[in-house]
């Protein structure tokens, strides 16, 4: 069908992660013109609202890769607009591998990188590829991903604001009173989980009274690394009595809940996150909940822009507590700036922008 735009997204199974909030916010631009087709993982337990909306059970994780290739081969032969959402340097060469022979035409594939780590090897490999396929659109959400695709001598690459999806509560666009700190998402050892239960067992040793809850589901692939195992361990051991743990992936309504009236933790690793778009940060300000983060961070930045929480100096539980504490003191404030962000952001990163682009004809 001329008018389908594929929508490659192998590891989508649960709401967990930053690819279901960024799909979602896709489907709903979607209209009765075209189809909107993803190509998602076996498993998929999600479902999406919007106009012809289809979901496609394909990928299995462990073969993922190998099947990419196929479906990538298979959609290229047909009419239809390809779309890879979550594009990495494997995409790259299994599109260029599926296309051997052949020049891509203009409009005909899209990828999305969200962030890249480049090297001397891959630098090579993306000007061949460059040179092969000049009609490959790419797009990221930082001046800095899109710099290395310039480089390699891509013309068609561009910063595209990352799509975020509108709040699913009412509420959202009200600041709310204080409720409980929060850790959202999946938990991971580069999002400092680890500094988190260290705030935690802090919390209990100095006998204070604040809400904690916690969001403990793993990763697309339903496994804890061994760091994380162990955090959780230790946090089973600390009894902090205000502790809630929500250890199963949550539905779309439920999640958006656990922002109203939080302070949202993102300790996250400054280097790994340097110019990594959090869709956890987009998610906490759209729902009016400030941040403590990182200093060097995309999410600091945030942070710093809007005045919607605290950047602290170190990860350590007891200036982590110290920020914790100041920002419940003055929460309406804080609170109310988390809002503001929430309206400007959800401007600037309207999916609308990325929509128009895959539906543009060559």
């Amino acid at each position: 069908m001329p008018n389908t735009i594929n929508v490659v997204e192998p590891t989508l199974t649960t709401a967990a992660g930053h690819c279901y909030s960024f799909i979602t916010a896709l489907c709903r631009m979607g209209d009765d013109s075209r189809t909107l087709r993803l190509w998602a993982s076996r498993k998929v337990e999600v479902t999406f609202s919007g106009n012809n909306v289809e979901v496609r059970k394909t990928f299995f994780r462990r073969i993922r890769k190998v099947q990419s290739y196929f479906v990538y081969k298979s959609l290229l032969g047909t009419p239809g607009k390809l779309f890879i959402s979550t594009a990495r340097y494997a995409d790259l060469l299994m599109v260029d591998w599926a296309a051997r022979g052949t020049v891509i035409p203009p409009k005909k594939v899209f990828l999305y990188v969200h962030w890249f780590n480049a090297s001397d090897s891959k630098m090579g490999q993306l000007k061949s590829i460059a040179r092969r396929q000049p009609n490959l659109e790419i797009y990221g959400p930082t001046a800095s991903v899109i710099k290395v695709f310039e480089e390699a001598g891509f013309a068609n690459a561009r910063v595209v604001p990352y799509p975020i999806s509108k709040p699913w509560i009412a509420a959202a666009a009200q600041a709310q009173p204080f409720r409980h700190v929060l850790f959202a998402g999946a938990a991971r050892a580069d999002k400092g989980f680890s500094h988190v239960v260290d705030l935690v067992e802090q919390m209990h040793k100095d006998g204070v009274r604040i809400p904690v809850v916690l969001q403990t589901s793993p990763e697309q692939a339903g496994k804890y690394d061994p760091a994380i195992r162990a955090d959780l361990k230790r946090l089973s051991e600390i009894g902090y009595p205000h502790l809630r743990i929500h250890g199963e992936t949550l539905s779309p309504e439920q999640y958006a809940d656990l922002f109203r009236g939080a302070i949202c933790l993102q300790l996250y690793d400054a280097a790994a996150f340097a110019d990594r778009i959090s869709g956890v940060t987009l998610d906490a300000f759209s729902h009016g909940s400030p941040v403590i983060s990182t200093p060097g961070s995309w999410i600091a930045r945030m942070v710093d822009r809007f005045g919607a929480g605290t950047t602290v100096a170190d990860t350590s539980a007891a200036t982590v507590l110290l920020a914790v504490q100041q920002q419940i003191a003055g929460y309406t404030s804080y609170a109310q700036h988390a809002v503001a962000a929430g309206a400007v952001l959800q401007e600037e990163n309207s999916a609308q922008t990325l929509f128009d682009l895959l539906t543009t004809r060559a």
